[in-house]
């Protein structure tokens, strides 16, 4: 069987995986975008018109100006549509439903592992893909933060808010204590639910909240509409209840038909560790050169949010990471870029 070769292999097809093959191809670089879901994939588990946290011109990519209908912060399905019109734009040819099951490198090359695969079921053999470089624009968010309790599998607990509607008339424990929490919770109530809030800190801090949720939040938790349980953890989860514990390890149940862990989320290393990426620190960084974003591996580099790893508190995100695309594009044609990232403390503008 011939093998497929490839300049450069790009894995991910988020807003900067999209950004970097735009500049690729405007570039002359021959490259093979691979994304192991749709386009934006980790956006599908946003509850339907989630609104970004930043405006949109912090979040738009390859020169093209995100315009929003309501002139507001992009929900979740403008800026899918905004993804699918670049990708239609520059004419991006994804390899869509492609998983990278292994990565080596040989002779200086890597050899690349894909296979076609559908709701975590393979379809057809796996293929290799030689490449002279690669890419990982993985991600920062690809696997919910657990909290090993007992019961966390249970079918009516979920790391993750889909559709608000399915909890009306039901009782929802909404656990975390950052934004998707507060947006649940509050999206919950909004179409009829009897929401507990669980948060082990005393207090949901403001700054760390989208501003337009934040005061409707503290007002119904204040006047008790959302019941909110302070300083508490989950110990354990049965069907119809969840047990909460205080600091002093008092313990009381809550009614619970539905559970929502919105405990924040954690970043995929797997495909960095496979490449032989060095991972640092608590939050296991990777190892790379800020001016050319190459890691520790000749030939591999990294983009995006997964230059942090699992962050604890979001200091990289979209808006400071666009300054990645033109220093790899530089490196990759022997150069180095003057391009120089923006100053944000925050994803907010």
């Amino acid at each position: 069987m011939k093998m497929r070769r490839t300049q450069v292999a790009v894995v991910g097809a988020g807003p900067l995986g999209l950004e970097l093959a735009v500049a690729l191809k405007q570039a002359g670089i021959d490259y093979t975008q691979i994304e192991q879901g749709p386009i934006g994939n980790t956006m599908l588990w946003w509850a339907p018109q989630t609104r970004w946290f930043s405006s949109p011109e912090r979040i738009s990519i390859a020169g093209v100006p995100l315009i929003t209908i309501a002139q507001e912060k992009a929900t979740r399905e403008e800026y899918l549509a905004y993804l699918r019109a670049i990708v239609t734009q520059f004419d991006l040819q994804i390899e869509t439903y492609t998983r990278v099951l292994n990565i080596q490198k040989t002779r200086g090359r890597f050899v690349l592992t894909l296979q076609r695969t559908i709701n975590g079921t393979p379809l057809g053999e796996p293929e290799p893909l030689i490449a002279e470089k690669i890419v990982l624009t993985t991600g920062g968010t690809e696997h919910p933060n657990r909290l090993n309790v007992p019961g966390e599998d249970l079918p009516h607990v979920s790391h993750y808010l889909s559709e608000p509607h399915l909890y009306f008339g039901q009782r929802v424990l909404v656990v975390g204590g950052r934004n998707s929490a507060v947006e649940a919770a509050l999206r919950c109530h909004r179409v009829g639910a009897q929401v507990t809030f669980s948060y082990r800190g005393s207090h949901v801090d403001a700054k760390d909240i989208k501003y337009w949720l934040y005061p409707e939040f503290s007002s119904l938790v204040k006047s008790a509409q959302i019941i909110g349980c302070f300083n508490t953890v989950v110990k354990n989860i049965a069907p119809r209840h969840a047990t909460l514990a205080h600091g002093d390890g008092s313990t009381f149940d809550v009614p619970a038909d539905f559970v929502l862990l919105m405990t924040g989320y954690e970043a995929d290393m797997s495909l960095l560790k496979m490449a032989g990426v060095n991972l640092v620190g608590e939050q296991q960084s990777p190892q790379f050169d800020e001016a050319t974003m190459q890691t520790n591996v000749p030939g591999v580099f990294v983009a995006g949010t997964a230059i942090a790893g699992t962050q604890r508190r979001y200091r990289i995100f979209l808006e400071n990471c666009h300054v990645h695309v033109p220093r790899i594009v530089a490196a990759l044609k022997g150069r180095r870029s003057k391009a120089r990232a923006r100053s944000y403390d925050r994803p907010e503008s």
